[in-house]
């Protein structure tokens, strides 16, 4: 199992054609052979959940069965072709689920993975459906988690991504290694305090967490390479 995530920026005057992507690239993502999950996404302009979309950057999260079938939708499909002609940039990374625990949309799109002996950069994907009646307490929280997660130790990078706004929201990272994404989310105090009243206040009606070890990546965003020079991949 192969996951990628490709995130593409856009010309303001081609902003029309990006929201007419959202609708009319279903079809072939429905029809592509290999592809058992995926995910047409909005993006925020904060690397992280966002009130405010970033209208010129869109994303794809998309599950294959093989590398093989990745690189024959990025060399022949019809979307790839899209983005070659109308996009102004793009990035994408490629990873391989380490662990996976919730659902999305009531399915498991990243199988049970449980690998727990692995040493090195690390993808981290959260999602949640926020209920309506916690929208309020979610997002008085959420410029509180992103200032601490920039600042945390091995932070790399960061793309906030979404469904739709305000309440399918998703947070995807790169971090130097695992013991930096516990460090912040479990012995952060400030962090950990947020975890706690997701639990306690019942904030989502649906939620995953998902690790990932980074296999390859390329492109730009905003004219750089997020992660040059910051993971070696194999």
């Amino acid at each position: 199992m192969i996951v990628s995530l490709t995130i593409v920026r856009y010309r303001k005057a081609f902003v029309p054609f990006a929201l007419f992507a959202m609708a009319i690239h279903r079809l072939p993502l429905m029809l592509q052979k290999g592809c058992t999950f995926w995910k047409l996404l909005g993006c925020g302009r904060n690397g992280t959940f966002d009130l405010s979309p970033d209208w010129q950057q869109w994303g794809l999260l998309a599950v294959w069965n093989t590398r093989a079938d990745f690189d024959n939708f990025q060399q022949r499909s019809l979307i790839s072709l899209w983005w070659k002609k109308l996009a102004t940039e793009s990035w994408t990374l490629l990873a391989e689920p380490l662990q996976s625990h919730g659902k999305w949309d009531g399915k498991e799109p990243f199988g049970s993975a449980n690998t727990k002996d692995y040493n090195g950069p690390v993808a981290v994907l959260t999602r949640a459906t926020i209920k309506l009646k916690r929208l309020k307490n979610f997002w008085s929280h959420v410029d509180q988690a992103a200032a601490h997660m920039t600042t945390a130790k091995g932070y790399i990078t960061s793309v906030g991504i979404g469904e739709a706004p305000v309440y399918r929201q998703a947070t995807f990272s790169v971090w130097e290694s695992l013991d930096d994404v516990k460090d912040f989310a479990y012995r952060s105090r400030e962090h950990a305090e947020i975890i706690k009243k997701t639990r306690s206040e019942g904030w989502y009606s649906e939620e995953l967490f998902a690790r990932f070890k980074p296999l390859a990546a390329w492109g730009t965003l905003n004219g750089n390479d997020p992660l040059q020079g910051k993971i070696k991949f194999e």
